[in-house]
């Protein structure tokens, strides 16, 4: 793990910017944002659109708020009906009203704020993206069967892989939250799953719905298309 780079998003949480506090930015390829203040309860309503269905405890974990805050916003737009409540898996969903009204909410969350520059780090994103899909792929086969990951040596080469991929994703991820601080807590899950495949827990390199490393990307991929308006298929971006 590259230490400094936990450094940096310290230093970030720090000034305020990924709590989503009012800052002033400049510089070369970010945008001003000296107002903007992410709502709480659009962030669940948000993190929900992102997941598609989700547990409570999952949604916490995306907006960093606590169970209490997160269960509120839930009741409250259930309430609206534009969420739902699937008690067999004890799985929240927006409902066909919630995926209709999610697209004004997001455009007043970011209203005022000069996106523009954010494509630049996107398209930057986009060639990381290319690589963590084949780093998956090496992750899940060995010779074209399935990674029974008996084979120390060859998953640690994929391991340093990944981690040498963070290491670059990090910057990019950086300055697209100074653009939009609401992407804040995208940085420290990845850091954190980064970690946790380091230190052996295979299942949170690919894993599905455990809060993996993959998992955390596709969340913060998907944000980036939704922000943005972009249509995936025609992006070809997966």
């Amino acid at each position: 793990m590259n230490r400094s780079m936990g450094s940096s998003w310290g230093g970030l949480w720090r000034i305020g910017i990924l709590r989503g506090e009012p800052k002033h930015y400049a510089g070369k390829g970010m945008a001003r944002s000296n107002s903007y203040q992410a709502d709480p309860k659009f962030l669940t309503f948000h993190a929900l659109r992102i997941k598609g269905f989700a547990k409570t405890e999952t949604l916490v974990e995306m907006v960093a708020l606590k169970v209490s805050e997160v269960d509120s916003h839930l009741q409250e737009l259930a309430t609206e009906e534009l969420v739902m409540f699937r008690e067999a898996r004890s799985l929240w969903q927006l409902t066909p009203a919630g995926r209709t009204a999610h697209r004004p909410a997001l455009d007043r969350d970011i209203a005022g704020l000069d996106l523009e520059p954010l494509k630049v780090h996107y398209h930057q994103f986009l060639e990381i993206n290319d690589s963590f899909k084949h780093l998956c792929g090496d992750w899940q086969l060995l010779d074209g069967a399935p990674n029974d990951h008996s084979d120390a040596a060859y998953d640690q080469s994929v391991i340093k892989r990944l981690t040498a991929l963070h290491a670059s994703a990090a910057p990019v991820l950086q300055a697209m939250t100074l653009i939009l601080p609401r992407l804040s807590n995208y940085g420290p899950r990845l850091e954190s799953t980064c970690a946790l495949v380091e230190g052996g827990a295979n299942n949170m390199f690919t894993g599905v719905m455990c809060g993996s490393f993959h998992d955390v990307w596709m969340e913060l991929h998907e944000d980036l298309i939704l922000t943005q308006g972009i249509d995936r298929a025609k992006e070809g971006s997966f």
